[in-house]
């Protein structure tokens, strides 16, 4: 049991304690968030900005550029997601979950080429290009900028892209040696799937009524 707990939280035993428990606090916010998420409510966003806005502190301290740039990104959109999910439609509707069209697909793909080339220029002035783990960094930056967007939006879709980014984060981050975000990860992919079938469910009962 011992060896087990060493492998997975040894790498804490460098860090301040300030810093885990600050990681611990985001990652229980950004639990909070996604199951808010899942459950079509409006808390998606003041937890989510609360997580973000330590991950950001706690990633440009760890010198992790594209996972920070991400969570201020989040943090942004947020604040975005929170006008429009409130934002009337007309006198007694709000923005409703829909399924993303032409448009949102066009803008979802910039979104996504301009995080790559954004993340990309970053790495190169700051000479961080150093191993595969730079590369993946990249990749998920990008997914988690479509994702977000398409979830400020309301668009079903967006569950897609958060499952892929968490699966591809769970291994990433636990390869880095941050275990509670690891952990973190693979809980946002079980809840991402709920959240998919969920929001799905609810837009089709839409459908047959209108």
């Amino acid at each position: 049991m011992s060896l087990i707990f060493d492998y997975l939280f040894g790498q804490y035993s460098d860090y301040d304690t300030l810093d885990i428990v600050l990681e611990i606090i985001a990652v229980v916010f950004g639990f909070l968030s996604v199951w808010y998420s899942k459950q079509n409510h409006i808390f998606v966003f003041p937890t989510g900005i609360i997580s973000t806005s330590i991950f950001v502190y706690l990633l440009s301290k760890w010198a992790l550029l594209g996972d920070m740039i991400i969570n201020a990104y989040y943090f942004i959109m947020s604040i975005y997601g929170w006008y429009i999910w409130t934002r009337k439609i007309d006198d007694t509707h709000e923005t409703p979950i829909t399924s993303w069209n032409k448009r949102d697909k066009q803008t979802s793909i910039g979104i996504a080429v301009a995080a790559v080339i954004c993340v990309a220029v970053i790495y190169q002035i700051f000479n961080k290009w150093s191993s595969w783990v730079s590369y993946v960094d990249i990749l998920t930056t990008a997914i988690f900028f479509a994702g977000m967007y398409l979830m400020a939006k309301r668009k079903v879709e967006n569950w897609i892209f958060w499952i892929v980014g968490d699966l591809i984060s769970v291994p990433l981050y636990f390869y880095k040696g941050f275990t509670f975000t690891s952990l973190q990860y693979l809980g946002f992919t079980v809840l991402a799937i709920y959240g998919y079938l969920a929001w799905k469910k609810h837009l089709n009962k839409t459908r047959v009524i209108a």
